[in-house]
């Protein structure tokens, strides 16, 4: 509890120590009037009850040291997380409050921060920027070093959908055939199984079995610090699986191995490497495979993520149940087996319209006439109309 202490100064007037502990820390603060102290240990005794404890000199930090405390307190953070959260703080953050104290940050000033960013980056690009400093803060309120974080109420533009484009099995097999003979597999891998491209990167000899058809997605290669390639675990949790493959793409994988010379003994091995033997960087085989692929085979625009929610629609479609999807897509969430992935065809659509057709309007549809009602109807009300009807009576 907040003690007060009347003391002399050495001008003869008095002054009003405030002694506290404030986040295991003893705090005195000064005041020339009794009336001014009590309302500040009443605040702090308020504070105490209501779980908030802050020492002053601890919000004086600035919101660059905060920030990279923040970086520190996380070693298990992803290599590519940890490289967007940093690009994030120098490029878009720190020069703008980098220098202010933490505490003194307000709310107007990160809706400003937001505002200054929507003028020339995509929304996407401002929510994540935005991400990383309401992390910033609520790291500095969960070290007690300011009592509420100002990114609060705070409004983001709104993210429009993108428009991605839906690869048919058709489409697929020609951009396949438009690839080298040692990187058609990548495709398939895309396609049928569904596997991200830092999952395909990562994919090692030993994680093939191709007597049992099943692999082991257990690595996963990301772009670290200085853009160098890291090979770490899968995306989350979920995206450690093992997955059944089909025989016929058993069977590719085996005369893709045979191909490079690979064996069982190779088990550490890339099952798709650059010239060095180490993995494939994504950007350089874009450039080069992908897009030319693309392009030839008339599917021009498309993305490699593309393959993998044709893998997810396919399996909508023919279906496959919603917890099947999610285990072999390796998404954490269900949701995002849902919202981001389960995309219906055009063909698939159409289906669907003349299953319900069928359902509501009968087998023989071309008895629908196109007013609405059934044909036999018609004439029966065509028939009506004929009929002599009695005179009107005269008034």
């Amino acid at each position: 509890m907040a003690q007060i202490a009347k003391r002399r100064s050495a001008d003869g007037t008095f002054r009003y120590d405030v002694r506290t502990r404030l986040a295991g820390r003893v705090v005195n603060k000064t005041f020339r009037r009794r009336k001014d102290a009590d309302a500040y240990a009443t605040t702090v005794e308020a504070d105490r009850l209501r779980g908030i404890s802050v020492d002053p000199r601890q919000a004086r930090k600035p919101v660059a040291t905060v920030a990279r405390h923040w970086i520190a307190s996380n070693p298990a953070k992803r290599p590519t997380t940890l490289v967007a959260d940093d690009l994030a703080l120098r490029l878009y953050i720190l020069p703008k409050v980098g220098t202010q104290p933490v505490g003194e940050v307000a709310p107007a000033d990160v809706q400003a921060l937001v505002n200054s960013w929507s003028s020339h980056l995509s929304a996407r690009s401002v929510r994540r920027h935005y991400g990383v400093l309401r992390a910033v803060f609520a790291h500095a309120v969960a070290n007690d070093w300011i009592g509420r974080s100002p990114c609060r109420n705070v409004k983001l533009p709104p993210v429009t959908t993108a428009r991605s484009r839906q690869l048919g099995p058709g489409e697929v097999a020609a951009i396949a055939r438009e690839m080298p003979f040692g990187h058609r597999p990548i495709v398939w891998l895309g396609a049928v199984l569904g596997l991200r491209w830092s999952e395909i990167a990562g994919l090692r000899v030993g994680r093939l079995d191709l007597l049992s058809c099943t692999l082991t997605v257990a690595e996963a290669v990301t772009r670290g610090e200085g853009g160098r390639l890291v090979c770490g675990t899968p995306k989350s949790r979920a995206g450690r699986r093992v997955l059944q493959i089909p025989k016929a793409l058993s069977e590719m994988l085996a005369d893709h191995l045979a191909s490079r010379g690979l064996t069982g003994a190779d088990s550490e091995a890339f099952v798709f490497s650059d010239d060095a033997g180490g993995p494939l960087s994504y950007t350089n085989w874009r450039r080069r495979l992908w897009l030319p692929a693309c392009r030839a085979a008339g599917c021009a625009g498309a993305g490699f993520h593309d393959l993998r929610r044709a893998n997810a629609t396919g399996m909508v479609v023919h279906g496959v149940d919603v917890k099947t999807a999610q285990t072999r897509l390796g998404h954490a969430d269900v949701r995002t087996t849902l919202e981001l992935y389960a995309q219906a065809l055009e063909s698939a659509d159409r289906q669907a319209a003349e299953i319900l057709g069928t359902h509501f309007l009968g087998a023989n549809g071309a008895e629908i006439g196109s007013s609405g009602f059934d044909a036999r109807d018609g004439r029966a009300m065509a028939a009506k109309s004929t009929r002599k009807r009695p005179p009107r009576m005269q008034l």
